[in-house]
Order: C-alpha cells, then structure tokens, then sequence
C-alpha cells in the first residue's frame, strides 16, 4: 500500500500517468446515462414518488417565493430569507439527506443524515461506556396496562400514542401501544433484576426508533412521527450520584452539538411547567435558529427521583439494616435521558445557505471532493486518463491520512456545474486539480463555508494542511453560529421590550417568578390572537406565544430573589431568576 502511494504521488508531481483508452462508444453511452439519471435526481422536492409525500411537500411552502438568486433550476430555487420552510424542504431533498415517505410524517433517512447520526452515536457511545452504561434493546410494544401504569407520565404523551388493533383482519382481544418513550416498557424489569443495593447503579441505553402520533405540521428532522435516538434509563441507591449523572450526560450532549455539529447550546433547567412528565426535574440544552428567531429543545436530562421506583416497585434492601433487623425495603432513584435525530435537523438550520446544505467537516460522509479541471475539447483521451489518475492518487494521499474524499470523474457535466452539486450537498472542502495545478504542483482549494474563498496547497504537503483547513472551516462555523445566538438573545427587564424583541427574532432573557401561572400569561400576551391552523409551522411563528425555554444554568446579575420585579406585567410575585423565553419549535 505504502509503495503503491508512493508511487501515484510521484506520478502527480511529474505528471506521469497511465494512458489506456475507453472505448468512445462506450463513453458516450455512460455519458448518456449520467446525464439521465442526474435529471431524474433533480426533479423538484415535491414531486416524490407517493402522492402523500407530495401532499405533505406543498403544504410545507407556505407561499410563492423569489428564486434564489445564482443558481441553477437544480438548485435550491427558494430563498431562505423569503421561505424558510420551502428552503429547508429543498435543501434535505436536493441535498440528497432525506426523501418523502408515502405515510405523512415519516421520512426516508439517505446515506448522507444517517452519517451523521452515526458519528453521534460512535461520539456518545465512547462517552457513556466510559460510565459504565451498557447498550441493550427492549421491544417496540407496549401493554396498556404498563403505559397506563404512571398515570402522570402517561398524560404528556396520551394525544401522541399509537396502537396496533388489529393482526391481519382480526382485532386483538387487547390493543397494544408502539413505545413514545421507554420508561414503562423497562421499568418492570428493572423491579425483577434490581434485589441488592450492590445490583445498583443499572445504567442501560437503548438506540430506537419512537413513534409520538399526534400533530398537525410535521417537519423533517425537527417533528416526525418515528424518529431515531437514544434513551439512557438508570437505576441509582444515591441520589446525589443520580442527579450527578444527570449533568454529566448533559455535557456530552452539549458536546455532540458543539464538537461534532458545530452547534452552539445554552444549558440549564426546564421550568416546572416544562419538564418532563412524571420527572422531579429536567435539564436541557437549547439551540436557536437565526433565521426563524426560533428556540430548539436539543437533548433533555431528567432525574426522575423515586417516582417511577414507587410506581414500579423497583426496590432495595436497607443495606443499614443490622443482621437480623427488619427495616423497609428502599426505592431507588432514577434519571433518564435522551437524543435523537432532531440535532441533524437543527445543524442543517444552523447552517445551510442559499446554495443547500453545509455541514461541518466532523460529521460530514465525504469531508473533501477533488474535481478534475482544466479539460478542454482539444485534450485528448491520454490527456484526461492522466489527470484522473493523478486525482486518484491525491484521493490516495489523503485517504491514508484518514480524510474521507470523493473524486467526481463523472463524464459530460462541466466542473461548474460539479461545483454547484456538491455545493448543495454541503460538502466541506472542495480541491480543485487540473494541468496548470499538475504543474505548479499544488490543489486549488474552495470552502464551502465561505464561497469565493480559495487558496493552495502544494502537493507535498496535502495530507496535513488538508487537515489543517478543516478544523478551521470546523472552529469557524462553530464560531459564527455561536456569535450570531449570542448577538439574538436579548436581556429584557421592561415587558414593552419583550414583544419587539421577539417580533425582530430574538429569544428574551427575563426576570420570572418561574410559576405556570404566569408563563401561561406571557404566552398569551406574546401571541397574536388571531390563529390560522393551516397556516403552515413557520408561517405562524409571528404570531405564536413565547414560552420558557429554560433557566439557564448561567445567570446573569440582576435578579435578586424576593426583591426583583417579575417581568410579567399582570403577575405580583417577585422573580426567581433570569429564564430564557422565545418561540419555539
């Protein structure tokens, strides 16, 4: 391998190469078929092969849009600023992430997305194995009498369940749920294998698919009904090792989205109202789209105390006993955690631009694309056998160093029309090789993240400063993305504030009393009243309500318990703390 390496680089700087000819019939015809088969790719996001996915395709343009200046009918034709709904559509269907489904709300992950959860799951399962916890798979299905067990938890997901009644023609004696989450599913088992405080802690996680039924404007990624991820479901006898976990795995949470999506979070804690169904808490980390104004729930940590223990049975003995002693047995203490598909969808909103996908180079299936330039109709056919097989040998160069790349040799597109595809599919770097870079030896580089921007790199140095570039397209859209959430979230202490704040695509952080009661208030007052059902999702977001996102983890100077003012205008009581509240997905 290494003399086969070595030997294609030296073929690059000389700009040696074999020279064996097709046949040009065959060529032609291959051509032929290429150019075919690329405009059946690029026919229009709406026209799927299933008349549902079509259906639910228009509804998710909410009105007609200028064409995004620059591109081309195969691109994205709908202006981000103009239609952001529209623009999301076309750029996961044209960016080859995902295709529509014949049943409303489901979706067809491509090779391209499910990359990416794949390095979030290699990501979070490096970490959480380090904790001790151990993946299994528990079933789908769920009894009614389990998921009807914790009545508290039950009611958060009631509207969202699913159920089998049927097996062929004939209805079962008793309907069965698919899982909307996993706490009644594992925790009778949790009670049968937990007997001895020193079974304790049983830290399982299970990556699924969920099924959660119930709404009216799906969204890819963001509100599917089945969606990927992982559940983590842990039994503790300490509960401060409980709530510890509960951190710890918000971090890594944090992580996925920072290291690994270039993602910026803010962490904190979900108000009463807002936790999570039957948890004594909940702890969150939050993104934001610009474009939208919008807040984003992206991973969510609970502690769920003995709550479900008490429920379920799930006890220990009292290791305090002494020999002979009867004491009551004791509950144990529980967390649960989860992360799904939904981060794609939030990078993807994050950033992608007028040209489709961007996606950082951490998570991204090809992290580098070479195109063969320079070929004019005078070159031969030895010409052009030469310069591919000294992309071939850069592709081999770098493929040594781990960097994943793709060579586009595809016949009869011109390198413009090259650029533009893999533009749309967001793919980081793009090197561009012809004879006069043969001869200067060196590669032309194109960023993705910033288009225009190109430089050089010398041939005797790809491996490392193709690295090099990606982590700086990494560092700097984390650090563009980070600055912008930052520049939008806006300190508001005067209620007449709030509303404009939010109306110029903001999310407001606020002195609150923290009750239900009063976010109740503040929704209300922050919404239009006038309210369009089949106005699609982000068509509505002017005239939603605000509700707390979470209270930062990070506060602020300025609220001073019992003494600061709540900044509701119609509540009384004095505020707790700074919350962040925005509209929200």
């Amino acid at each position: 391998m290494d003399n086969e390496m070595t030997d294609k680089t030296a073929a690059i700087n000389l700009g040696e190469a074999d020279t064996s000819q097709t046949s040009k019939n065959a060529q032609k015809k291959a051509e032929k078929q290429e150019r075919l088969a690329a405009q059946k790719a690029n026919k229009s996001a709406t026209n799927t092969t299933k008349e549902a996915g079509r259906s639910e395709a228009k509804k998710a343009v909410s009105k007609p849009s200028k064409k995004a200046e620059g591109v081309e009918l195969v691109g994205i034709t709908v202006a981000r600023e103009d239609d952001f709904s529209g623009w999301y559509q076309q750029v996961l269907t044209k960016g080859d992430f995902l295709d529509y489904y014949d049943i409303s709300g489901c979706y067809v992950l491509k090779p391209g997305s499910y990359f990416i959860w794949e390095e979030v799951q290699a990501y979070f399962n490096q970490k959480i194995k380090r904790m001790k916890v151990k993946n299994c798979s528990f079933p789908l299905f769920v009894s009614q009498e389990a998921l009807e067990r914790e009545k508290a938890h039950i009611e958060g997901f009631a509207a969202e369940v699913a159920w089998v009644t049927h097996a062929g023609d004939k209805p079962l004696e008793k309907k069965i749920a698919l899982r909307p989450t996993s706490e009644t599913v594992m925790y009778p088992y949790y009670a049968k294998w937990i007997r001895s405080h020193r079974d304790l802690p049983l830290r399982l996680n299970q990556w699924n698919s969920v099924v959660r039924w119930e709404f009216k404007h799906p969204q890819p990624f963001l509100r599917t009904r089945e969606f990927l991820w992982q559940e983590g479901h842990t039994a503790h006898f300490d509960q401060d090792a409980a709530k510890a976990e509960v951190r710890q795995i918000l971090e890594y949470y944090a992580g996925a989205y920072e290291e690994l999506l270039a993602v910026p979070v803010i962490r904190g804690r979900k108000t009463e109202k807002e936790k999570f169904a039957g948890a004594d808490y909940t702890e969150t980390v939050e993104g934001f789209i610009a474009a939208t104004g919008r807040g984003i729930q992206g991973g969510t940590s609970h502690h769920l105390g003995q709550n479900f223990s008490k429920m379920f049975g799930i006890t220990v003995e009292d290791p305090t006993a002494k020999e002979g002693e009867r004491k009551p047995p004791v509950y144990v203490f529980q967390n649960s955690w989860g992360l799904s598909t939904r981060t794609i969808g939030v990078m993807v909103m994050t950033h992608g631009d007028n040209r489709g996908l961007v996606v950082p180079p951490r998570v991204s299936e090809y992290q580098v694309v070479i195109v063969p330039v320079g070929i004019t109709a005078k070159s031969t056919d030895e010409e052009k056998a030469a310069l591919n097989d000294q992309v071939d040998a850069l592709a081999t160069v770098l493929e040594a160093d781990e960097t994943r790349v793709i060579c586009d040799k595809r016949e009869g597109y011109s390198p413009g029309w090259k650029f533009n595809d893999w533009e749309q599919k967001g793919v980081p770097l793009r090197l561009e090789f012809g004879p006069k870079d043969s001869a200067a030896h060196q590669v032309t580089t194109a960023r993705r993240d910033i288009l225009g921007n190109k430089g050089t790199i010398q041939i005797s140095n790809l491996a490392t400063g193709v690295k090099e570039l990606l982590e700086t397209i990494q560092k700097d859209l984390y650090n563009r993305a980070n600055q912008d959430f930052k520049s939008h979230v806006k300190k508001i202490t005067n209620w007449d504030d709030f509303v404009p704040a939010l109306n110029s695509k903001n999310v407001c952080l606020i002195p609150s009393c923290l009750t239900e009661q009063c976010e109740d208030e503040i929704k209300d007052l922050s919404a239009r009243k006038e309210e369009d059902d089949d106005t699609p999702q982000d068509e509505r977001a002017p005239s939603m309500g605000a509700k707390s996102l979470c209270i930062p983890f990070d506060q602020p100077e300025g609220v001073v318990k019992g003494e600061t003012a709540c900044c509701n205008p119609q509540c009384k009581n004095k505020a707790q703390a700074w919350c962040l509240f925005g509209r929200s997905y």
